[in-house]
């Protein structure tokens, strides 16, 4: 019960796995100073590595098991891989000290709910988080869903306080709500990174040393593909295998890019046009329409970019079809999704990146018509960039059927294989990246009354 907790500064804090995540909260809480101390675990054989991990960080206690963890803590966190959480609240849940708030960081919630409804005492509570962003991105000012299940407004007020040396904007969902909102800001956006950067491991060559990946898309395309892969792959397969809506976006998203492409690679210049432009009134039009654009120029980004072959400028390089682009707003159109409704509500900052390009790209009719024409429907003008088109529809459907049977054997072993191919470029990309996404952080994040009206 909220009068059983003690007050916030004296809360004895429990993080239940020490991945990157767990890291970056027991670190950020830990120094903040506002609670009692932080009792840490993480897998058996990696305790030894725990405890020398902790060593002059004062306020943070190994321990040796999660029942440990679970019997001396006011507030729980499982930062726990999606697909392992169930046995580990099996294992751990019934140890949970009476009175105690339980939290899950899994990217998506349906089967945490059910773990937590299942495997908890019933004299526990359970107040849920999720932070939208990476261990690397700071938390300051990123969404941080907090979703009320068995638990009161007080219980809720509590552990918002004890997460408030975060200094995140919280967001209150539900369960559902939030697994909705992250399938339509993540789902989409992964599969599209993680297609390209399969396609162009496919071609065996790094995309921005050919001449033809130059300018501030491109940049994005290339740095974002990079930062994901350089990421843990559970971070990306648990919400794209367990959560259904997000299985449903990924088979659309494939589909998109393979019927775009097949007109495309058969001229059928007004069909393609067509349907783009019905995309782009879907998906650009309305709350958005006159609105101030997410990223205000192409050439803001050209200073992040990784490499550049001497000689080559935007302006030299061949006009590019932008089919990853294409495909993800003619999903949105396809499912009768508005992503700008959740931009402001919950968004991500690689999804604020990847709306941001498109929109700098469907907002502008010259940009837009000359994407239509490099995808070969007029006198085959993108013939530079149909093989690398054909392997990333290639590689979206692979990814698709990967989501589809649900194995996450196969999804490891197809992001390992990718993941090892830009691994020798990841050091230089995470320096390109964290100079982006400060200069990401800059901007205002977009939102307006309609946009706020037709949330959940």
């Amino acid at each position: 019960m909220a009068s059983q907790l003690p007050p916030p500064g004296e809360a004895v804090i429990g993080l239940i796995g020490m991945g990157e995540m767990g890291r970056m909260y027991a670190e950020r809480l830990s120094r903040a100073g506002q609670c009692k101390r932080i009792n840490v675990c993480d897998l058996p054989d990696k305790y030894d590595s725990l405890v020398e991990y902790c060593k002059g960080k004062d306020k943070l206690v190994p321990l040796r098991d999660g029942h440990l963890v679970s019997r001396e803590s006011d507030f729980i966190i499982y930062s726990v891989e999606a697909a392992f959480l169930d046995q580990v609240v099996k294992q751990y849940g019934p140890s949970t000290k009476f009175g105690a708030i339980v939290s899950g960081q899994t990217s998506v919630k349906a089967p945490e709910r059910a773990a937590f409804e299942r495997f908890l005492p019933p004299d526990t509570h359970i107040v849920s988080i999720h932070s939208l962003h990476g261990p690397t991105v700071p938390t300051d000012g990123q969404a941080l869903i907090v979703i009320q299940h068995r638990a009161t407004d007080a219980h809720v007020e509590w552990v918002k306080q004890v997460l408030a040396p975060l200094k995140s904007r919280y967001v209150d969902l539900s369960y559902d709500e939030h697994d909705e909102v992250t399938a339509n800001t993540q789902a989409v956006t992964h599969a599209a990174f993680l297609s390209m950067g399969t396609a162009w491991r496919c071609t065996g060559q790094f995309p921005w040393e050919l001449g033809r990946y130059i300018g501030g898309i491109e940049v994005v395309k290339t740095n974002i593909t990079l930062r994901i892969y350089a990421a843990k792959w559970h971070v990306y397969a648990g919400l794209a295998i367990l959560n259904p809506r997000a299985q449903e976006q990924i088979h659309q998203f494939a589909e998109s890019a393979t019927d775009l492409f097949k007109l495309m690679i058969q001229s059928r210049e007004a069909e393609l046009r067509a349907r783009v432009h019905a995309a782009r009134d879907f998906v650009f039009g309305g709350a958005s329409a006159g609105a101030a654009p997410i990223l205000l120029s192409d050439s803001a980004l050209d200073r992040f970019a990784i490499g550049t072959p001497a000689g080559a400028s935007a302006s030299s390089a061949p006009p590019n079809s932008h089919l990853a682009l294409l495909a993800m707003v003619d999903c949105w159109h396809r499912l009768g999704i508005r992503p700008f409704v959740h931009l402001a509500l919950a968004a991500t900052p690689v999804f604020r990146f990847w709306i941001g390009v498109a929109e700098y790209l469907f907002r502008d009719a010259a940009r837009l018509e000359a994407a239509i024409c490099a995808a070969g429907a007029v006198g085959g003008a993108g013939v530079a960039f149909s093989g690398d088109d054909a392997e990333f529809v290639i590689a979206a459907r692979g990814w698709s059927d990967t989501v589809r049977y649900g194995s996450f054997e196969a999804y490891k072993q197809r992001f390992d294989e990718t993941r090892k191919f830009f691994e020798p470029r990841f050091e230089e990309s995470r320096i390109a990246n964290r100079d982006m996404f400060a200069f990401l952080a800059e901007e205002p994040i977009r939102t307006s009354k309609m946009e706020r009206s037709e949330a959940p």
